[in-house]
């Protein structure tokens, strides 16, 4: 069995070799892509995980950090205070930082939410800054529904939300899905010209946008 083993390593060593010698890139699903690079060695770019804000209330503590377990289980990198604050940061300044360097804004809206105010309403107001100064058909804000509550007009006639009630694993997987594709979609070219070998159809590395300077965010277009 170990030789059956070491075959096959061999054959995929071969293959991917083989495709780099050919110029092409290959990607490696869950872990990033091998290519080429201009001085003729192997490189390797490793996937960086989408970094998601979780916006909630603090009676609906116990929801959010359920959603950020799920998130994290899928292999994506949320943010929530209560897991990411340390003792002594300057909150305001660290949450606002991590609006603005997050992927996608994911704001946890229920009746608790939608008419309390204070911090919820000021980041859900800073995330629409983030979102206006970006292209129009760009994701950043996903608005979800923790229960059977009104999303504000601004938003609803914008922004497509997802509820995640009456079941809860149904509008986790929109939300997982909505990520990923975006994700893909944000993928930048390896290079002009070049082809790509894939052993699976995962998304290539993430361009971040906030090591791109924040290029690349979608508002969720309601279909």
């Amino acid at each position: 069995m170990r030789d059956k083993g070491n075959s096959h390593k061999r054959k995929i060593g071969r293959f991917l070799r083989q495709c780099l010698e050919e110029g092409k890139s290959v990607e490696i699903d869950g872990l990033g892509v091998f290519r080429m690079t201009p001085d003729g060695t192997y490189g390797f770019d490793a996937l960086q995980l989408p970094r998601i804000f979780l916006a909630y209330v603090r009676e609906d503590l116990k929801s959010s950090q359920r959603l950020y377990d799920n998130l994290a289980a899928e292999g994506f990198d949320p943010w929530l205070d209560k897991r990411k604050l340390l003792p002594g940061q300057n909150w305001p300044r660290s949450i606002e930082n991590a609006i603005d360097t997050s992927d996608f804004f994911v704001a946890c809206f229920s009746r608790n939410s939608v008419k309390k105010k204070g911090d919820f309403q000021a980041e859900i107001r800073y995330a629409l800054e983030c979102a206006r100064r970006q292209p129009l058909d760009d994701i950043f804000l996903i608005p979800v529904r923790l229960d059977d509550c009104k999303i504000p007009l601004r938003i609803q006639r914008e922004i497509q939300y997802i509820d995640l009630f009456p079941d809860w694993g149904r509008g986790l997987r929109r939300i997982v899905s909505t990520i990923h594709t975006e994700t893909r979609r944000r993928q930048a070219p390896i290079s002009s010209g070049q082809k790509s070998s894939a052993f699976s159809g995962s998304a290539r590395p993430l361009s971040s946008p906030a090591r791109a300077q924040r290029t690349s965010r979608r508002q969720l277009s309601r279909p």
